[in-house]
């Protein structure tokens, strides 16, 4: 028997007064004939599980004895299943077993674990290529408790000028984006973005939270990201490329890249967002065998006198 169906078992014995084969296979996405054989296993095994025959019988714990193997608290709980998250880097069996686990726990405990599991997306890339100065990050416990239980905050916060404000938020999620941190909560001025390094108060207010009924934090994420990487590159030019070309322009652009269809003579259409012509130009000067730049002219200008530049030195 594996070791996280054994835990998911004993949790659902404990949870329920008492359970049948069939509910076991479907709750641990196994056969009925699995659940039978898990199930006396257990029994043989010491566990004191007994089953209950005839119509309406099934299997329960004597005397509605409480196996907890976990030994988890509620927080622990929590802790726990923040691995189960769709941007958790766990391994998929991992992830099922968890899944698996959560339905097995109480019912106070499975709430927070459930929610635990959606509260963070963890995003590796930095924005942009300078160095990030690490701050501490001082309530990063604090707002995550406040996401998954679901209660508002009232949040001090310091911006970016050395200007404090204080407001109450609806917090919906934490985001890992490199070396820093983020709230996303909705306010009174719509839905807002907070470093959690720049936060100088955190208050639970105890009041729930406002949430979407078709929120997503990955997806909100991703349009935050892709804004903010709209404004710090609001630069974009044409171009064109052979198709081998693609995949190395992805892996060195990154989200600054667009690919768009083939052009009649078989190259791959391309929008490249960038700061500055004068820098996107130096960027992409040797890429030349690869990539041909249609416009602004500005950009095309600033290759042409690089390419002279180098003539002239190497020529």
């Amino acid at each position: 028997m594996r070791a996280d169906r054994l835990m998911a078992l004993l949790l659902l014995l404990q949870q329920r007064a008492q359970v049948t084969a069939a509910e076991v296979a479907r709750e641990l996405e196994v056969s009925e004939r699995t659940a039978r054989r898990d199930l006396d296993a257990l029994a043989m095994a010491g566990v004191p599980v007994y089953a209950v025959q005839g119509r309406g019988g099934g299997w329960r714990l004597v005397g509605g004895a409480r196996t907890d193997l976990s030994g988890l608290t509620a927080g622990e709980a929590r802790a726990l299943f923040l691995v189960a998250g769709p941007a958790s880097a766990a391994t998929p069996a991992v992830k099922a077993a968890l899944r698996k686990l959560v339905q097995a726990l109480p019912e106070p405990f499975r709430v927070q674990a459930q929610a635990a599991a959606s509260s963070l997306v963890t995003d590796p890339q930095r924005w942009g290529s300078s160095p990030v100065e690490r701050r501490p990050v001082r309530f990063l416990d604090e707002l995550q408790d406040a996401v998954i239980r679901g209660v508002q905050v009232r949040l001090g916060y310091v911006d970016r000028d050395g200007a404090e404000t204080e407001r109450t938020v609806h917090p919906l999620g934490i985001v890992a984006k490199g070396h820093s941190w983020y709230l996303v909560s909705n306010t009174a001025a719509g839905r807002r973005t907070f470093r959690i390094d720049r936060v100088s108060s955190a208050d639970p207010t105890g009041d729930p939270v406002h949430r979407p009924d078709d929120f997503d934090l990955a997806e909100s994420w991703r349009e935050i990201a892709d804004e903010v990487d709209r404004r710090r590159t609001p630069l974009e030019i044409q171009a064109v490329c052979v198709p081998h070309a693609v995949g190395p322009l992805r892996m060195a652009l990154g989200g600054r890249l667009e690919v768009g269809g083939a052009t009649p003579d078989g190259r791959v259409q391309v929008v490249i967002r960038g700061y500055n012509e004068h820098i996107l130009a130096g960027e992409l000067a040797g890429l030349v065998e690869w990539l041909e730049v249609t416009g602004p002219p500005g950009v095309r200008d600033h290759l042409a006198q690089i390419g002279t530049a180098l003539v002239e030195r190497y020529g």
